[in-house]
């Protein structure tokens, strides 16, 4: 099983959701094919064409978006003066629905990775009535202690010498505030310059985490200062807020998946979604299968690519 071969949209634009917020979307495949619906990560990640290839294009109509603040919606919050009050995962639910009436879809597979997972059990508990089937992989849940793993620096017991890196980023001046504080004031309210190199420290430590075996280089992705300044600032946003979930609440709350089918597949190296988060979903999900994949970690390897095809290719006449 490989990935299915490149192809270009067929429609896309802009859609204004309200509070000065335009995001962009665009739809690729069969356009008479079962809708499925792309959450991405970060969530400052935004859409990429890899994501269209994990789709067979002759049974799918492919919906791709960036989220608010991210990728070519607008404004970016790369942008001094970004208003985060408006973006919120109540703001990003609020933008799908939106999209879903504003593309005439009744219902859709989601396919989401990392955070696009939160966000898909979050739209999921919303609107179960609109999702057939959901495909994670790198599962995250929106447990706080998820949030803290990465950003508050559980996963350094793996990665020490890169989260001393990381920390000697920040003031230093203030040893007694919380390292999360810490890196959204910074990242917010600090000088330009200030901004994009503590932005570049933790994209680095984003990039060690992610890979199996690790790799402790930045990513290219990153090399685009105002991407990683605005995959710092959304990250670090959500993370203070916890998403705004209460913890726990997408698992503990599930009869929204009851009749909701589910593949979840996840590296069991993965240093930033540990398989136990794919593990305790599976558990109080009687409809999901669970798939590890022994030789990954968070970033999808070509073992990952091919469940994630087998997945879609399995649901595609559901």
């Amino acid at each position: 099983m490989t990935l299915y071969g490149d192809i270009e949209p067929y429609e896309r634009g802009m859609l204004d959701v309200g509070d000065e917020n335009s995001i962009y979307w665009e739809v690729s495949g069969n356009p008479n094919g079962k809708a499925a619906l792309v959450l991405h990560g970060g969530p400052g990640s935004g859409s990429s064409p890899w994501w269209r290839r994990l789709f067979n294009p002759t049974k799918y109509k492919i919906i791709l978006f960036d989220q608010r603040g991210c990728g070519k919606s607008t404004p970016s919050t790369s942008n001094p003066g970004y208003d985060f009050s408006k973006n919120t995962t109540h703001h990003l639910i609020s933008d799908i629905e939106a999209l879903r009436k504003h593309l005439n879809v009744d219902k859709w597979l989601i396919l989401g990775g990392s955070w696009g997972c939160t966000l898909g059990l979050a739209y999921s508990k919303s609107y179960p009535e609109t999702v057939t089937q959901m495909i994670f992989f790198g599962v995250t849940t929106g447990r706080h202690s998820e949030f803290d793993w990465t950003f508050r620096g559980g996963n350094r017991i793996f990665f020490p010498e890169q989260w001393d890196h990381l920390m000697k980023a920040l003031p230093s001046d203030r040893p007694e505030s919380d390292i999360l504080d810490l890196l959204y004031e910074v990242l917010n309210k600090g000088n330009p310059s200030n901004i994009a190199s503590l932005a570049r420290s933790l994209c680095l430590w984003e990039s060690t985490t992610a890979d199996w075996p690790p790799v402790y280089t930045l990513q290219k992705r990153f090399e685009d200062s105002s991407y990683a300044i605005t995959f710092a600032r959304l990250g670090t946003h959500y993370a203070k807020h916890y998403g705004w979930l209460k913890d726990g609440e997408l698992l503990n709350e599930g009869g929204y998946l009851d009749n909701i089918q589910g593949i979840l597949i996840n590296g069991r190296y993965d240093f930033q979604a540990p398989l136990e988060n794919a593990w305790i979903l599976h558990t109080k999900w009687r409809c999901s299968e669970l798939i590890v994949v022994d030789d990954s970690g968070h970033s999808p390897s070509a073992t990952i690519e091919n469940e994630i095809v087998k997945a879609t290719d399995k649901f595609s006449t559901l």
